[in-house]
């Protein structure tokens, strides 16, 4: 009780500071973009930084400990499900908006956003707030991680065509810049697991300056492409429009399939936050890589919709009812005002969103068993 009512007092930040720190990178290409030999440069410490973030990706993967969370493979089946087939048919369906509402890169941008992997850190963060499955978070997280390597190019080249740089050369520079990396990296994890599980704040400093200059680089291509001309607030408005569609449709769906398919109160939890969550920290470095100079634009919607699951589901992991129906912080209980069974009172949440971009959980602990959680900082 006690730790509900301190977390009550906690002031709920409005604009998570690590989107803030994303949003000012993004201002400061457009004041100040690199071009040029220095764009030349900038462009080259991007790749070598991107193929960093996937090796520290893998040295942290416990292979033994993801191979163990396999016994749970229904809910794995059905969040995988929800990240990579009901969010690109979702991402198809959006098509519709086109182009009274977004534009046809805008439209790419949401369709990429619709293939790229679940959370992994606030996935666990969430479920841990709202008391349920932390250890098939864990597991779920990184498993649509490690199948969005692969998934996500293919989708991305399937459903997005031509823009997505999948011939051979694109191919090549995927598996260099991306799955090497990574493959090294779980080589080298019985050697550096440990240290770098000991040094995880430090290192996700490294890990955030990486992705901030991912975003400085693909957002300097377009101010030397001129492509934000075309890119107005009623139109920033729009993609805001149709992610916060988005995630209210995918957060409905996971809800009403982990009812249906009968899973416990524990394991509904984590389907819906590992289920309709996206990640930041997989999805702009693969955008970088598949789209090259036209990524600033692409990165965009996947920047928006991080910002509004961090806010909705804070709201959401406070206010999940118990299974009698009530919901445990005020003992307000009944139907109205939830998703599938979710409570959508907005609240001030026990989880306040924390300087580095999670959300810090009420005082459930974590437990030890299931997989590292790797590839996901944001």
């Amino acid at each position: 009780m006690k730790g509900n009512e301190a977390g009550r007092r906690r002031p709920w930040r409005i604009v998570d500071p690590y989107v803030a720190a994303l949003l000012g990178t993004v201002a400061f290409a457009a004041v100040l973009p690199a071009g040029g030999r220095a764009g030349e440069g900038v462009a080259l410490a991007s790749d070598i930084a991107i193929g960093v973030l996937f090796l520290l990706y893998g040295a942290r993967l416990s292979t033994q400990e993801a191979v163990g969370g396999l016994r749970q493979w229904k809910l794995h089946l059905v969040v995988l499900s929800a990240t990579f087939v009901l969010f690109p048919l979702l991402g198809l369906a959006a098509r519709l908006c086109v182009p009274q509402l977004l534009t046809e890169q805008l439209y790419t941008g949401v369709l990429f956003l619709c293939v790229v992997p679940s959370t992994v850190q606030s996935s666990i963060a969430l479920t841990s707030t709202a008391r349920g499955d932390v250890p098939a978070a864990i597991c779920a997280g990184t498993y649509s991680n490690l199948l969005g390597m692969a998934a996500t190019p293919l989708l991305a080249a399937w459903l997005i065509g031509s823009q997505a740089a999948f011939t051979a050369e694109g191919l090549l520079r995927i598996t260099l810049q991306l799955l090497v990396p990574f493959v090294i990296g779980q080589l080298l994890h019985p050697k550096l697991g440990g240290f770098l599980s000991r040094h995880r704040r430090r290192l996700t400093l490294l890990d955030r300056g990486s992705i901030l200059l991912v975003v400085y680089t693909a957002f300097s291509a377009g101010m030397e492409q001129h492509v934000w001309q075309r890119v107005t607030p009623l139109r920033l408005l729009a993609v805001v429009l149709v992610a916060g569609l988005l995630l209210g449709t995918a957060l409905a769906a996971t809800a009403f399939a982990g009812r249906r398919l009968g899973f416990g109160r524990g394991a509904r939890v984590a389907i819906v936050f590992c289920g309709a969550n996206k990640s930041l920290a997989s999805g702009l470095p693969m955008a970088a890589v598949l789209f090259g100079t036209e990524a600033g634009p692409v990165i965009l919607p996947l920047m928006l919709f991080h910002q509004l699951q961090l806010l909705l589901c804070a709201v959401i992991a406070n206010r999940w009812p118990d299974e009698a129906g009530e919901i445990r912080e005020d003992g307000q209980g009944g139907e109205a005002g939830k998703i599938g069974g979710i409570g959508v009172v907005a609240v001030a949440p026990s989880g306040a969103a924390r300087a580095d971009g999670e959300i810090t959980p009420s005082p459930a602990p974590l437990p030890r068993g299931g997989p590292a959680a790797a590839p996901e900082t944001v």
